[in-house]
């Protein structure tokens, strides 16, 4: 058995093969009470998502996060849920940090949902790695709780629920409190021909009050990162020309691609140095006791750099960047934008707010409204080679101003005989709507120069309209159901797909679908609960998925397909609970049929063969999921929570690429697995050990990737993690940790981090 088997084993294996004998020694705890699949939320802030549902719902607490993460950003509160895996390649990485869930991979986020309290970061102008959801309009200090509902079992969600639905609580004081926070990490790097260690600050302040019915906080969060190296120029062998042509150079790494084919890598192409800085305000007026207005706002800024580093060089040293080279007897010609220069300027505002009563009697209700602005948003690029490009020159400019999303909905709930009334009734109403608009052109100073000629440009309009309602009803002493339908309107209009010279318009589309939902759980006993959940969630195509591809010299589309159909998942959970006294075992099968999922992909049955966004005809999952978690097990102050999860994602039909049929899904693993173990011997000193684990996967429908330890693939990974806390006064705390303790070097495409040392030191008033 291979090493990182048996230390997985080991990680999984002493949570929950120690917690029952030691349950003996233990001192009692409080366990709130769960019933017929009810959730109880603990905490001051209310979540907003649907606790009456009996599915699986799993979270992590402001304390939690404190003792037991290294979270750098606010995605990271999500590192040791079951399932989950976010594709976080460096701290502050915001356009790549996409969510995986248990049959969705990370080149799929469209089909998840993230909010920050009710209001939408997830981005839905895409589904790709740069469509990853807004994480860095919340910061890891304003968390209060982190809830996520698996699975599209809520009629209040659009069908982006079919993966998960994540909802960020943050704080809202209760008296005045202030809070400030800097952090240090430092991450050492050996990757191919790169020997180098990079660095990140973060420094953060918040304040906030209670004024009769007046509440405010107020979040300031700088963040200045270093990330590793993520793309790298390649050559393959096999494409070099055999003779003396071009300049002989040294330094070029001879390595095998995720196809297992050799090519060369000649260098670094992006590395990220990152500024960023986040205000997020947020105000709430208590109109009555029972109604309360709120409004957020959130201003976001980033500055980054993205340069490249070449390995080779030539008989005098100098480096080379582009021409033609020869390597080991070869010849390869290198482009000007074989190592490309770009630089980012973004400033994104979101804005939300809400009217909601909360009397806990007959009827309650929320209005609700958010918009999430592109306020500024250009990159510019370098046509030009190096090293003259550092100094200026021709280049393109790529600039979405006026894009973003906005919400609008209203929720009801009614208690026909009140809050412990055997009906529970909730419905509501709600608009999604999302512009897509994305300029690029040519300019002859890329770092300065005004923007020249257009070379390509999409646009377009999406709004979702869903009318919903769903019945909770505890027919019995121990049985509940849920009984839920969604009605959704989908329209696309004012699509737009142009290059240089031609542009070409495309026809509105409005469709609509039904989606019902069911679940049902039984109190078989005090300790056991046994619950089903099914459910149908249709996924529209992104405004990008439509709009943004290409047109051939004839005016032809040749990079988008404008008539793609929409996803359709049937999603279905079986859970087994088992209440421990001192924790909690579940046991959930999954199973999940989707129709026309929306992927990449070469279409074989046509000549020429066409390479774009398609709809992949059926995808079949299921899998299951084991989660424990427990305090106070064998030692006052221990909390132990692990997860193991088997999978079984196939393509079952695919009519235009015949060879995907019967091969995994990609980025979904078979095995997967997080264990995480905090001990608290007192209330200064807390100490925490994590692992998790991802078997093999693929990234190409056909699985034709078989070396994920590569540049592109996607590899298998075991990552332990440690964290130090000490509580030096009542304001002042430390911490220090490693993430990545044993220096595993894996691939999601990109490299992910290697070893990275934390340190922060926090002050709470």
């Amino acid at each position: 058995m291979r090493p990182t088997r048996v230390a997985m084993g080991i990680a999984l294996a002493f949570p929950l093969a120690f917690a029952a004998p030691l349950q003996a020694f233990a001192q009692p705890a409080e366990v709130p009470a769960r019933q017929l699949g009810v959730v109880t939320i603990t905490g001051g802030q209310p979540t907003s998502l649907p606790t009456q549902i009996p599915t699986t719902l799993e979270g992590v607490t402001r304390e939690q996060i404190e003792h037991s993460i290294n979270a750098t950003d606010s995605e990271d509160a999500l590192k040791y849920l079951p399932s989950l895996l976010v594709r976080k390649r460096y701290i502050g990485d915001y356009n790549h940090a996409v969510l995986s869930t248990r049959a969705s991979g990370t080149g799929n986020p469209a089909r998840s949902m993230v909010f920050a309290d009710g209001i939408l970061l997830s981005n839905y102008l895409g589904n790709g790695p740069t469509n990853a959801p807004r994480w860095m309009l919340v910061t890891p200090e304003e968390i209060e709780r982190v809830d996520v509902l698996y699975g599209p079992f809520s009629a209040a969600y659009a069908g982006n629920s079919v993966g998960a639905v994540v909802d960020y609580v943050t704080r809202m004081p209760t008296q005045f409190e202030a809070h400030g926070k800097v952090g240090v990490a430092h991450q050492p790097f050996d990757l191919y021909g790169t020997h180098e260690s990079y660095t990140g600050r973060q420094a953060s302040a918040s304040v906030g009050n209670r004024n009769g019915d007046w509440s405010w906080f107020l979040n300031f969060n700088r963040n200045d990162s270093e990330g590793q190296p993520l793309t790298f120029p390649t050559a393959l062998v096999s494409a070099g020309v055999p003779g003396t042509a071009g300049t002989p150079v040294t330094g070029a790494v001879l390595s095998s691609n995720r196809s297992n084919q050799p090519w060369y890598l000649l260098g670094t192409a992006t590395q990220y140095r990152t500024t960023q800085d986040h205000i997020k305000a947020r105000v709430a007026y208590d109109l009555t006791p029972t109604l309360r207005a709120s409004y957020t706002l959130g201003w976001w800024h980033n500055t980054s750099e993205g340069r490249p580093a070449t390995y080779l060089r030539d008989a005098a040293g100098n480096p080379v960047y582009s021409g033609t080279v020869n390597i080991d007897g070869r010849s390869y010609t290198l482009g000007a934008t074989s190592f490309n220069l770009s630089n980012e300027d973004l400033t994104h505002v979101m804005h939300g707010f809400s009217v909601k009563s909360h009397t806990r009697g007959e009827w309650d209700w929320e209005l609700a409204a958010s918009l999430y602005d592109y306020r500024q948003d250009m990159l510019r690029a370098a046509t030009t080679a190096l090293p003259g490009a550092l100094g200026g020159g021709a280049g393109r400019i790529v600039d979405m101003q006026g894009t973003g999303w906005n919400t609008l909905a209203f929720k009801g709930t009614w208690r026909p005989r009140g809050e412990k009334g055997p009906h529970i009734i909730d419905f509501g109403v709600q608009r999604d709507s999302y512009q897509l608009r994305s300029t690029e052109n040519a300019t002859s100073d890329w770092i300065n120069g005004s923007a020249g000629a257009r070379t390509q440009a999409f646009s377009g309009d999406a709004q979702l309209l869903g009318l919903w309602a769903q019945d909770s009803w505890t027919f019995a002493p121990r049985w509940k159901a849920v009984l839920g339908a969604r009605l959704e309107n989908w329209r696309a209009r004012n699509g737009q797909t142009a290059n240089a010279t031609t542009t070409v318009n495309h026809v509105n589309r409005d469709e609509s679908f039904v989606s019902p939902k069911a679940a049902i759980a039984f109190q078989v006993t005090d300790q056991w609960l046994l619950k089903a959940s099914t459910g149908r969630a249709v996924r529209m195509p992104t405004v990008s998925e439509l709009y943004q591809g290409g047109i051939s010299g004839s005016g032809t589309l040749i990079n988008n397909d404008p008539g793609l159909r929409p996803e359709k998942s049937w999603t279905t959970e079986l859970t087994a609970e088992r209440d421990l006294g001192r924790g909690l075992l579940r046991l959930t099968a999954f199973f999940e049929n989707t129709r026309d999922a929306l992927y990449s992909q070469t279409n074989v049955t046509v000549t020429p063969n066409v390479t774009n966004v398609q709809n992949v005809d059926r995808i079949r999952t299921r899998g299951l999921e084991l989660a424990y978690q427990a305090a106070d097990v064998g030692l006052r102050g221990l909390e132990l929570g692990s997860s193991l999860t088997w999978t079984d994602s196939k393509i079952t039909r695919n009519d235009k690429f015949p060879a995907s049929v019967g091969q995994w899904q990609p980025r979904i693993p078979r095995w997967r697995a997080t264990a995480v173990a905090t001990w608290r011997p007192d209330d200064r000193w807390s100490y925490t050990l994590a692992a998790r684990y991802s078997g093999r996967q693929y990234s190409t429908l056909d699985n034709s990737d078989p070396n994920g330890f590569a540049y592109q693939g996607a590899s298998k990974y075991f990552t332990t993690d440690v964290r130090v806390r000490y509580q030096i006064s009542r304001q002042l705390s430390a911490a220090v940790g490693i993430d990545n303790l044993n220096n595993y070097k894996f691939w999601n495409f990109h490299p992910y981090p290697q070893r990275t040392y934390l340190a922060e030191l926090k002050v709470d008033l």
